[in-house]
Parts: C-alpha cells; structure tokens; sequence
C-alpha cells in the first residue's frame, strides 16, 4: 500500500506532502482508494443517502489519515452506525434480503475504515471489501463490471499482501507484482471450478425494472403519456438463424412477438388476466420452420420474445431458473418465473402462419370493447369508412386498406416527441390534431379506429426488425427496436397481423431506419472526431465479444457442463461426474504445483549440503547446532562436551569443522583454503564413528 520514494523536491506539493506521510496514512490512503473503486458502481442501486453517506465517512477517514489526527472515540461510531441501521430499515422495511443487505454491508464497510487502529482492524476491512465487490454481480454480470471487479480484486490483494509486509517501507509495485502472482497462481483453480462445479441453479443476477419514458416492453401500454421518447440502445436480445441451406429472414419479417394487449379504458392497453390467456391459440402453420437460437437478456419479465410464430416448445437449459415454458392463447410464450440472467433458447419459427376461430364466436366480442363516450371523432371516422365498404370478410380488408390509405396520405408523421394529450380521447388527438406520433400511438389509433367499425383488434407489442452483426453473425435486436402493431380478426383467416406504423414510416418497418434522439455533447463529439463507420465497426466487436461473454460465462449452464462432460467422453454425464472431474482438476493442479515448487526451491551449494547434515547430525548426538551457530562455534562444543573415549573423535570433527570455516570464508585467493572434495570424504569417515548419543560429558 505504500508508495515508492521519490525526491522530496519531485512533482506538485501534493505529491510531496504524500511522500512525507507516514506508511499507516498512505496505506490508509491507498485502502480507502480501493474501497471507494469498488463501491462506485453500487452508487446506482444504493439509496441516495447511503451513497453520501459512505462517501462522506471515507473522505473523512481520507482527511483524518492527511492530516494525522486522531481517530472518533466508540460513542460516535456507535451513533453512525444506529444512524445506518436505522436508515437502512426506514428504507427497505427491513435489514436482511438482498437490497437491504447490501445497503447495510456497505455501510458497515464506510464505517470500518474509521476504526483502523491494528491490522485485525485491516483484516475486517479487506474481507468486507471482497463481499461488496461480489455483490456488485448481484445487479450486474456484464464484462465492464467483471473487469471493474477485477481491478478492485487486484487492489484488495494488494493491500492485503502490503498489510503482511510489516518491515519498512516496500514500493507499492513491489505489493502489487506479489499480488498478481497469487492472482495468477488461484486462476487454474477458478477456471476449474467454473467449469466442473456442478451448476444447480443460478446465483447472480437480478436486473433493475425502469422502463419508464423509455423503449422497451412492458405489461401495459399507456398512450399520450410521455412527451419525449428516449431511445433505449442496450441490447434486448441476440439470435443466430440454425436453418442450413436457408437465409435468415428479412428484417420486414423480423417480428419477435410480446405482451398482447386488449383492454383498453381510453388511455391505457393491458394484458387479459392469465386465466383467460391460458386457451387455445388455434395455430395453423405452413412452410418450413426458421431454426435459430437466442440469448434473452434478462427483463424480470415471463414472456419469451420469440419470432411470430412458435409451434413446438422452445428448448431451454435444464439449470434455467425459469422453469418451464407455455403458450397463451394469443401466441406468446411464457415462462413459469420471471427471467433474471442471460436465457439460452432454441427455438423454431413458422413465418407463414395464422391463429385463432375462423368464424365469430363470442369470445371475440371483448376486442371490440370502447370506454363509453371515449374518441367520439374517431367512431364517426369509422362509421364513414364502414357506409363506404361491406362487412364481410371482403369489406373487412377494404375497411383496413382503407384506414392505411389515410395514414399514408393524411399528413401523419412518426416522431419521438408527439407531445403530451391531456383527456382520454388519444385516438380523436392523433387523427384529427397533432398528426403525430410514435408506434404506441399509431397502433392504438389503427386499434380504436378498426373496434368502432366493429372489427375485432388487438395489439401486440414486442421487437421488430434487427442487425445482423459483421464480427459474429449474431442479429441485435436493442430496446429501442421495441415496436407495437395490431392483429385485426378476419372471417375465415382468423388473426391477421396489420401493422398501421408501415404505412406512417415504412422506414421504420424493415429497412432498420430508426429515429435517432439527440446525442450529448460527449457523443456529437465521438462522431465528429471518428468516422460513422469506424464507430460501427467497433460497436460490432464490443457487442460480439459481450455475446461470447454471455454465452461462454454468464450462460454456463448444467446443460453446458454436461454437453462438455459429452464432449470429454463421457456417454451420460451427471453430477457425480462432475464432482469426480473437479476432484481429478483440483488434484492435477496440486501436484503440479508441487512439482513446480520443488523444482524451483532454491538449492543448497556443496558447502551448505555439508554444513547442514553435519548440524542434523550433531542435534542427534545433543549438542545444540541451529543455524546461528557458527561452525567455530560448534567445534568448541564438541571439544567441551567430548572427552575421553570420545576425544579423538571430538579432536578430528572439531578439526573438520575449522577447516569447513577456513574454505567459506578464506580469501579465494589463499593458498592456505582446504578443498571442498577432500573435505567430504573426511566427513564420511567421521560419520563411520561411533558418536555419542546424550548431553552429559563422557568419562
């Protein structure tokens, strides 16, 4: 943790007054540098009071260690950490669970670094540091964050290592080279763990839920609400079309199919209950299926964004923490719990399809349903349109073609920004006043427009469109592909999908031509500065090397260990046989450690060989001869001790040792030096004597 010394006349008076610090303020200074680089990400999830208030406890641990002044007694410590306490269960009603948790952990954490006194203090700190580091994968599994928390492990090791280097004051680079040496030698051991540990159920990962005035998909739909759209770029989902011999599809056919909403109270679409869902959707397939396979970030939601339409169960991971998986009766694909890690699926699609009755029935009258009084304009639009067609199946497509003929030629433009409508009558404000509007808004007019003229009309909301990516061949779908269109029932074709955005903006459908919203100064920068297409293209790696960081670690699941237990030769792998390669890993890796160690162990010379027997053996015989002993020293005792029938062999081995002393200290030019070899073999026939065996002088 310290600092390597540098002039006192060197660098600002900054870098001066740090050089003059005691070791225990700049490894306190150093500590709580790390501490605060791996709380920063926490910043996002914690509570804005506990965020300041950690920050605030470590700059003024940070002030105390500067200036060297003294520590707070215990009764402020106790009173800061009832204030966190008490804090953390206003908050959170409660102080376990994983929110409140990590709120309190952090707390304690700031609150340690103000009782630093001893290197027991230091030890808490350190360990307590490497749990908030592991809980920032609780919101997060990301590569930034894994290279974040790879960093902050680093400088924990570190001040670790440097906290055991207790003589004067070592370089920090010399901490940190030990440090990435552990680091390096742990890592075959993590790598196998990770592989052949068995993987019964997930353990990171659960995302945040904010979609508010942003793209994405949620449970309802509420129209005139939001005046300005941000544009949500993160990824949504990642698929690889599978079909050999057949291209991926086109993008005007990229629909990946949501949430279906079909009650409507004048402002706001919502799903039917799950009990009405669970029916049959009716589903008549036809050509041959799209196979592809696809990465669901997670989304805290059940539904599975599937390309219109699924048929056969989706094959997912047998360890998924979602369970198993269902059709609802309006095509869309749901699982048992909600969806809080990167999900594998495998799945195909049929693009020529068509679902639900084929004749009226009286379950349709409920996507026909208009709030009394609401968007009286937009009915007496469709009473014109419905005098103008007939109301068969014929005149049902006339009645749409000619709602789409008017959005083509009415003025209507598709925007981020439709502004703000005040009452509930969106539909009669986007046909007949502002004109404008985003998929949301275009949707839900075509859908109230379609009910007043008596056609059954619902809408579905998920992704539409994507790009494929040059580095992987992955298609991207971002949140901000999240799109809305309707499904218009039609006598004898039943459910057909009428998507109204196309006719405002056919750019928008298919042909990837999204609306951009205003960049910040940082990107407007970024794009002066570096071509488009350079952009892009670096966009595409970092995205394909996050899809192989998805795949290859978040999304290591029991089904891949298996597939990779398969792979080594194993017919019908378990998790015995998992236990039983980890076991195998673990002991390879210790013998060659053991190996490694024993090669490299540093060697005795001849001399010391000599040296060290001659001691081991002498300890036998009782006479003291640790290292500190001299070999003068040693033949001095063996003179005292041995007497009598052993002072010949006293008088020869104290003779032996002198000359053992002349050869290791001689000048190497004296002529006077014994030879190391003759030496030797007067020690072989000193050791063919009979030695005494106890501590008491012979007679």
């Amino acid at each position: 943790m310290t600092i390597s010394s540098m002039p006192a006349n060197s660098g600002s008076p900054w870098l001066q007054r740090l050089a003059a610090l005691p070791r225990d303020a700049r490894d306190t200074l150093f500590l709580l540098t790390v501490s605060a680089w791996i709380l920063l990400p926490q910043i996002q999830h914690l509570p804005w009071w506990a965020s300041a208030f950690a920050a605030g406890l470590l700059l003024w641990r940070a002030r105390l260690a500067w200036s060297g002044a003294a520590l707070p007694g215990r009764w402020a410590l106790a009173a800061a950490l009832a204030v966190a306490i008490g804090a953390t269960w206003a908050t959170h009603k409660t102080i376990v669970g994983r929110d409140a948790g990590v709120t309190l952990v952090v707390m304690l954490l700031a609150l340690k670094t103000l009782e630093l006194r001893a290197q027991r203090d230091a030890m808490v700190v350190f360990f307590l540091g490497f749990f908030v580091l592991l809980s920032n994968f609780f919101y997060s599994q990301s590569l930034p964050t894994a290279l974040a928390m790879v960093l902050g492990l680093m400088g924990l090791l570190t001040a670790l290592v440097n906290a055991h280097m207790t003589a004067g004051r070592p370089p920090l680079l010399q901490a940190l080279r030990t440090a990435a040496w552990l680091a390096l030698w742990g890592a075959p051991v993590m790598v196998a763990l990770f592989l052949f540990f068995p993987r019964m159920a997930p353990l990171w990962g659960v995302p945040a839920d904010d979609l508010a005035g942003r793209s994405g998909l949620s449970e309802n739909m509420r129209v005139g609400e939001v005046a300005s759209l941000a544009l949500d770029d993160s990824v949504a989902l990642r698929i690889r079309f599978d079909t050999p011999g057949q291209a991926a599809p086109e993008a005007s056919a990229l629909y990946f199919r949501g949430p279906v909403l079909s009650r409507f109270d004048g402002r706001s679409w919502q799903a039917d209950d799950m009990a009405d869902a669970m029916a049959s959707p009716q589903l008549r397939v036809s050509g041959e299926p799209v196979r592809y396979q696809m990465l669901i970030e997670p989304s805290k939601r059940r539904w599975l964004t599937l390309l219109d339409a699924v048929r056969d169960e989706p094959q997912i991971p047998p360890g998924a923490s979602v369970g198993r998986t269902r059709m609802a009766s309006q095509l869309q694909w749901l699982t048992q719990r909600p969806i809080t890690d990167v999900l594998r699926v495998e799945a195909q699609s049929y693009t020529q399809f068509s679902h639900g009755p084929l004749r009226s029935t009286p379950e349709l009258q409920r996507y026909l349903q208009l709030p009394p009084g609401s968007n009286p304009r937009t009915q007496e639009l469709g009473r014109q349109l419905l005098a103008q067609a007939g109301t068969d199946a014929a005149g049902t497509a006339a009645l749409i073609a000619a709602a789409m003929q008017r959005l083509r030629s009415g003025g209507y433009t598709y925007t981020l920004e439709p502004g703000v409508v005040d009452d509930i009558h969106t539909a009669d404000d986007f046909w007949f006043e502002s004109k404008q509007g985003f998929c949301e808004h275009i949707a839900s007019a075509f859908a109230v427009l379609m009910r007043g003229m008596g056609v059954p009309t619902r809408i579905v909301t998920g992704y539409q469109g994507g790009e494929r990516n040059s580095v992987d061949g992955y298609w991207t779908v971002r949140n901000s592909d999240a799109h809305a269109w309707t499904e218009v029932w039609i006598a004898d074709r039943g459910w057909t999908r009428v998507d109204p955005t196309g006719a405002v903006s056919p750019g928008r459908v298919g042909q990837f031509q999204r609306l951009s919203a205003p960049r910040g100064a940082i990107a407007a920068a970024m794009v002066t500065m570096v071509d488009a297409s350079t952009l892009q293209q670096l966009r595409a790696v970092w995205e394909a090397v996050n899809n192989r960081w998805n795949q290859w670690v978040i999304n290591y699941t029991q089904s891949r260990q298996l597939n990779l237990l398969q792979g080594l030769g194993f017919e019908s792998p378990s998790w015995t046989d998992l236990l039983r390669l980890l076991a195998a890993s673990l002991s390879a890796l210790a013998l060659l450690w053991l190996a490694w160690s024993r090669a490299t162990r540093p060697r005795l010379d001849g001399w010391s060989q000599l040296m060290h027997e001659a001691r081991q053996r002498l300890q036998r015989a009782g006479i003291e001869s640790g290292p500190s002993v001299p070999a003068r020293g040693l033949a001095q005792a063996v003179q005292h001790r041995w007497e009598g029938a052993a002072a010949p062999l006293a008088k020869n081995l104290s003779g032996w040792l002198l000359d053992m002393e002349r050869l290791r200290y001689a000048a190497p030019s004296s002529s006077a030096a014994p030879e190391l070899k003759p030496l030797r073999e007067r020690w072989r026939a000193l050791k063919r004597q009979h030695w005494p065996q106890n501590n008491k002088a012979q007679p």
